[in-house]
């Protein structure tokens, strides 16, 4: 038991035991993978701020192609129907910019946050949200101001 106590700790910090029952480092490959993201945006939250009932509201967001072949958005897919993406379906090349349009319907009063969820290139994924307040707009148009008849008289 301690031996294999032994063995272990040893194999921990970067050693392991041969059969003459003595240490000798590990040769493995210890360097980190680095992946690195293909597709980049600069800004993947927008608050919308405070935004009228009833009123669709839009966003375009924009990103980069950051990796050394083409990039193709396999799909881009709203948390919910009240909010519709809108991109180009064909591949962008390394080094070129495009888009995202985000539309928002602003059906319901009070806050919201969405997530719009970019698939591309076979599987990868990057997360945007929207977010804001919906204030409720009135129910019936403002009366009329009976003091400019007067003025207009």
């Amino acid at each position: 038991m301690i031996t294999l106590f032994a063995a272990t700790l040893l194999t921990i910090a970067g050693f392991s035991q041969n059969h003459d029952n003595h240490n000798h480092a590990t040769t493995g490959n210890t360097t980190p993978v680095v992946v690195t993201e293909t597709i980049k945006f600069p800004e993947t939250t927008h608050d919308f701020g405070k935004i009228p009932q009833g009123k669709p509201v839009t966003y375009i967001f924009t990103f980069e192609n950051t990796g050394k072949d083409s990039l193709k958005l396999d799909n881009v897919q709203a948390s919910c129907g009240c909010t519709t993406p809108e991109w180009n379906k064909t591949p962008v090349a390394p080094g070129i910019k495009s888009t995202i349009k985000v539309g928002y319907n602003a059906a319901a009063e009070g806050p919201f946050e969405k997530t719009i969820t970019v698939y591309y290139n076979g599987g990868q994924t990057k997360v945007l949200v929207i977010k804001g307040a919906v204030w409720k707009t009135p129910d019936q148009s403002a009366p009329t101001n009976q003091a400019l008849n007067i003025f207009k008289q």
